[in-house]
């Protein structure tokens, strides 16, 4: 065919040639060079339709192994995952269980282990959810948000990756900014990864997010001050799996899917994430989401987004039976700044047989928990101000796991998530969308597990108010029957405190309750009494009371302090003294118990109130403790020395005494 076509294209060449040259003036018309083009056309035709044949096999090939590739990705990350969590939970149960048996260079080493078995858990996060955004579109669960609150949950979270960095990370999106109209788990996930991409290439200075309203929509920025960028890195950034090089960073990356998973999720809220950057003087990564055209208080959206849960938790909680009313009913105080996640859990628990109140911030749950005794707190982890971890950071400081348990509910799922709500103090942690069966069990158990722990303080309690050991007893009659010898009027005497102070012990059933110092300080003086008779000259008692007729104090928190320094204080040969002050203050009043006995070292000191009490070291001190931390958030400071003696004090706030009355 092309052989036809060049000898059609030669004669026509040639005959026109020759007519030419001749002048022959001839009529033709040029079949030759419509032949050769017709045949030229065929050969590039059917070269083109080959080559088409082959381009189209080779895309074929090349998706194949693209699907084969993802699908070896994915599932490699899925075989992965439970070894490397293995991994991670036998090395962390190593370093803490033989943390004090192996040397410095081994827990460092393991250490590491951790940082780099945690690093890979990220990658393989990252990859499971690039391989599922790229098999098909997920659905949005829009509702109306408040970018202010996600934005500092975010922040939260990386405050602990931070600690011991000269990183400052600072919310700046102001409060009055308007909600946006955005699947919350996605948008979490997107700061998450812009946050996190900031953190890992800045090495010291700030990262901030701030936000701006353009268009009706609501345009939010991370900025940093890390290595930055130059053109050639930002026309590739968002590329799956490109990462700036290491030898110009010197930074560990993953497989950088995270910038390409935030560009997915931000065009699925029909928005763009674009980005600024200058070598050596940081990035600014921005997205917009579109405003919210809600004005009210109501969260209509999110109600249609949970309608169809919402009604099978109805459902449920009508089919299920009344509960009869109780002696008790836990106290449960829920946090959340959406009024219609608290109207939710407030439905939830209603035929049951809590108390349930609801509060919209973490600063009124704060005040709240002054007003009585809590069982639960559950509390929403993104919140405005004061996110749910920096609430429950705050309870820790006052209540300990066992004396207030914490609920958490977010939408993050990952492990890092979870690790930052226990170790910020959590008991337990649920994730939205919340099922219900599963929030009544997790709630069912901790406040069982509260109400057990308070009934073995209970219990502890009434040992402590029975605690006239048969010893005491033994001793107390054989000195009045001794003094009926000998003294009728000292017998007379004993006979009457002794009546008193067993009186003042068994008077109050709840030792929770707050009772005047003078009634404290009777039971104490009783004690005293009784104890100098025994004693006669060995014991010294100072008394350093300042006028404080008006405070009220937990019982029994100055006797049992007392009762220790004379019991363990003291020597028995020698004796010595006990001081008892009272000191009023403007905002406080300092109550301290000393005595010149023995003393303790520093290693009893400090693990006297933390240990498990035995039988023979008794309860006193440790109840004491507890109650008071309940009570004033703080509990009893000891100090002593071997030879010196003992000094045991504690605070008593004036306003927290106002507020408990």
């Amino acid at each position: 065919m092309l052989l036809l076509s060049l000898i059609a294209l030669t004669s026509n060449f040639c005959w026109w040639g020759f007519f030419v040259v001749t002048g022959i003036k001839v009529l033709f018309y040029p079949f030759d060079l419509i032949i050769s083009t017709t045949c030229f056309a065929a050969v590039w035709f059917r070269r083109y339709f080959t080559i088409q044949r082959k381009t189209d096999k080779l895309v074929d090939q090349l998706k194949r192994a693209n699907k084969t590739k993802d699908d070896f990705l994915a599932n490699t990350s899925h075989e992965l995952r439970n070894p490397l969590h293995s991994i991670l939970n036998l090395s962390e149960g190593i370093l803490e269980r033989e943390k004090r048996s192996l040397n410095e260079k081994s827990v460092a080493d393991l250490k590491i282990v951790l940082s780099v078995g945690r690093r890979m858990s990220f990658m393989l996060n990252d990859l499971l959810d690039a391989m599922s955004l790229k098999e098909n579109t997920p659905r949005l669960m829009l509702q109306h948000l408040s970018i202010h609150t996600i934005a500092n949950g975010v922040l939260e979270m990386f405050r602990f990756m931070v600690e011991g960095k000269p990183i400052r990370l600072n919310n700046q999106i102001p409060e009055n900014i308007p909600n946006v109209l955005a699947d919350e788990s996605r948008v979490i996930q997107i700061l998450f990864n812009l946050v996190h991409n900031a953190v890992k290439f800045t090495r010291e200075g700030e990262i901030s997010l701030e936000a701006y309203v353009k268009d009706d929509r609501v345009y939010i920025a991370i900025r940093d001050t890390g290595i930055g960028m130059d053109k050639d890195a930002l026309k590739r950034v968002f590329d799956p799996y490109e990462q700036v090089r290491s030898e110009e960073t010197m930074v560990e990356g993953g497989f950088g899917l995270g910038l390409s998973i935030s560009q997915k999720l931000v065009e699925l809220h029909g928005g763009i994430l674009t980005v600024r950057s200058t070598p050596g003087q940081g990035s600014v990564f921005t997205f917009s989401l579109q405003i919210s055209k809600q004005t009210g208080l109501a969260d209509d959206n999110h109600l249609l987004v949970q309608s169809d849960r919402e009604n099978e938790l109805a459902a449920a909680t009508l089919s299920k039976p009344t509960i009869s009313p109780v002696a008790y009913r836990p106290r449960i105080l829920v946090v959340d700044d959406e009024p219609v996640n608290l109207k939710v859990i407030a439905s939830i628990l209603a035929n049951e047989a809590y108390e349930v109140k609801t509060v919209i911030s973490g600063e009124e749950a704060i005040a709240v928990l002054d007003t009585k005794e809590w069982d639960l707190v559950v509390a929403d982890v993104m919140m405005p101000k004061m996110s749910g971890y920096e609430l429950t950071k705050n309870i820790r400081q006052r209540f300990t796991l066992t004396e207030l348990p914490i609920l958490l509910i977010t939408a993050r799922s990952r492990p890092e998530d979870i690790e930052n709500g226990f170790r910020a103090g959590a008991n337990d942690y649920l994730t939205k969308p919340v099922n219900l069966l599963e929030l009544r069990a997790r709630i069912k158990a901790l406040t069982e597990a509260k109400q057990s722990i308070r009934d073995q303080l209970r219990m502890e309690g009434a040992w402590l108010q029975a605690q006239i050991q048969p010893h005491f007893l033994f001793n107390t009659l054989n000195a009045i029957l001794a003094l009926s010898e000998i003294d009728i009027k000292r017998m007379q005497k004993l006979l009457e405190v002794f009546a008193d102070f067993l009186k003042n012990k068994f008077t109050f059933t709840n030792l929770d309750e707050l009772a005047p110092i003078e009634i404290e300080l009777s039971t104490v003086q009783s004690y005293l009494y009784i104890e100098k008779e025994r004693f006669a000259q060995r014991l010294n008692v100072r008394w350093e009371v300042e006028d404080c007729k008006a405070l009220m104090i937990p019982l029994f928190t100055i006797q049992p302090l007392v009762e220790n320094a004379v019991k363990h204080g003291l020597n028995r040969s020698s004796g010595g003294e006990i001081t008892i002050k009272i000191k009023n203050e403007d905002t406080y009043v300092k109550v301290t118990v000393t005595d010149n006995g023995v003393g303790m070292d520093e290693n009893i000191v400090q693990h006297l109130l933390t240990e498990r009490p035995s039988a023979r070291s008794g309860i006193g001190l440790r109840n004491t403790d507890m109650r008071l931390k309940r009570h004033y958030g703080k509990g009893l400071h000891i100090e002593s020395k071997l030879g010196v003696g003992t000094s045991v004090s504690f605070l008593v706030q004036k306003q927290m005494v106002q507020a408990d009355v």
